[in-house]
């Protein structure tokens, strides 16, 4: 541990930063898995409501600073390519 008292300081935000940052990533993995489920099951509107659930959730995490904007790009594009095969 640090011994310079704003150091110390950054570790407890730091580490509220990464729980924080875990648990929007854990949100999007659920997001996407339930898109994946939909066009699996062959179920268009729900796939759709889940695409645009999940395009929401990733929106929102490259906003906070979660992930880049060029890999929610690619993860969008990914999961429309799926619900638009159905």
């Amino acid at each position: 541990m640090a011994n310079i008292k704003s150091q110390k300081k950054r570790v407890l935000t730091n580490e509220k930063a990464r729980q924080r940052n875990n648990a929007v990533k854990a949100e999007l993995r659920t997001a996407i898995r339930s898109v994946n489920s939909a066009v699996k099951s062959a179920d268009k509107e729900s796939a759709g409501t889940a695409l645009t659930a999940a395009s929401r959730k990733l929106d929102k995490a490259v906003s906070k600073g979660v992930i880049h904007k060029n890999n929610a790009a690619n993860r969008k594009s990914a999961i429309a390519r799926k619900v638009g095969s159905l």
